[in-house]
């Protein structure tokens, strides 16, 4: 046990000294989930987690063998809960290293960001609720560079009053990019909320409807 902490520790210094201005608060968060998996649970499985470097900041990938659990921006509010909720989930503990799925998002993401893919085919886990899974469903339905509003997603889920039911799933989700939460913004035209930052969120608009429109 000691030994696997070292490890995680190690990654994680190295990963994360290009800037993340939480190294000790991240660090520790993947020791006390790990020694709780550990302490916690008689059987857990191991999943890999890799940093992938992204055109708006590094990005950090959780997964096993078959699909990715896990995409977020490694600067992205709660994203220490959203760790320790799918180690307790999974009964996980996390390892650093790639797996076919890590491989393949990141040839993925890197042809995203360079305008020449538009729909992603890695494989991924999607775990949440069925009223989450719905909304979630409902983001893969928004065409590459469109955009729509909270309302009309609560209306596609059969829900029109459920529009801050639609935006608390879409913070829920652990994929980003993946499944495209940014694509939704207020009825107002205003950007609205999104885990990685406004700025990511105005930026991913953007070079989706560029790219649409150069084509």
């Amino acid at each position: 046990k000691a030994l696997l902490i070292l490890i995680i520790g190690v990654f994680i210094s190295t990963q994360f000294s290009s800037g993340y201005e939480s190294i000790s608060k991240f660090s520790n968060v993947f020791f006390k989930i790990t020694e709780f998996v550990l302490t916690k649970f008689d059987h857990h499985i191991i999943l890999k987690a890799s940093w992938l470097d992204t055109y708006l900041g590094p990005m950090l990938a959780i997964s096993d063998d078959e699909g990715i659990y896990l995409l977020e921006f490694v600067d992205r509010l709660g994203l220490e809960r959203k760790i320790e909720k799918l180690c307790i989930k999974k009964k996980a503990i996390i390892v650093p290293g790639l797996s076919g799925p890590i491989d393949s998002i990141k040839i993925e993401l890197d042809l995203y960001f360079s305008g020449k893919l538009k729909k992603f085919k890695s494989p991924v886990h999607v775990i949440g609720s069925f009223f989450q899974k719905s909304v979630w469903h409902e983001l893969t339905n928004i065409p590459y560079g469109e955009i729509k509003s909270y309302l009309q997603q609560a209306l596609a889920v059969g829900n029109p009053k459920a529009v801050r039911a639609v935006a608390n799933a879409n913070g829920a989700n652990q994929l980003a990019i993946v499944i495209p939460c940014h694509r939704i913004i207020k009825s107002s035209g205003e950007l609205g909320g999104y885990g990685g930052g406004l700025k990511k969120k105005k930026w991913l608009i953007e070079h989706e409807k560029t790219i649409k429109e150069c084509n």
